[in-house]
């Protein structure tokens, strides 16, 4: 997955908006003004941090070497997942899925 590919995906869920908060390098995407998807897209290899179940995120993080504890975010609920050709597209699809669902569930009213 590249960094299109991974706008493409993140922005097609329902309510998604890319925003620039932390400046030119930083595409930050909410769903009802709540942060689930964070990237800087000139890291190389592309990284993406994730919201997560805190149980979750530590098994995730034993299972692909890709997934580290949320790069300067809060670490028992964010992951970050680096890009780099070892978990696959669907999988990284997961990730971004996981995270907009629990971000938009706290949004219910």
């Amino acid at each position: 997955m590249d960094l299109e590919q991974l706008r493409n995906y993140t922005l097609s869920k329902p309510g998604a908006e890319e925003t620039q908060p932390f400046g030119p390098d930083n595409l930050v995407y909410k769903i009802n003004g709540k942060i689930f998807l964070l990237t800087d897209f000139n890291s190389h290899p592309l990284k993406f941090n994730v919201k997560c179940n805190p149980e979750l995120a530590l098994e995730l993080r034993e299972e692909f070497a890709a997934v580290i504890p949320g790069w300067h975010m809060n670490k028992k609920h964010w992951n970050t997942v680096i890009i780099d050709g070892s978990v696959s597209n669907k999988q990284l699809q997961v990730f971004v899925d996981h995270s907009y669902e629990l971000v938009k569930g706290k949004n219910k009213k």
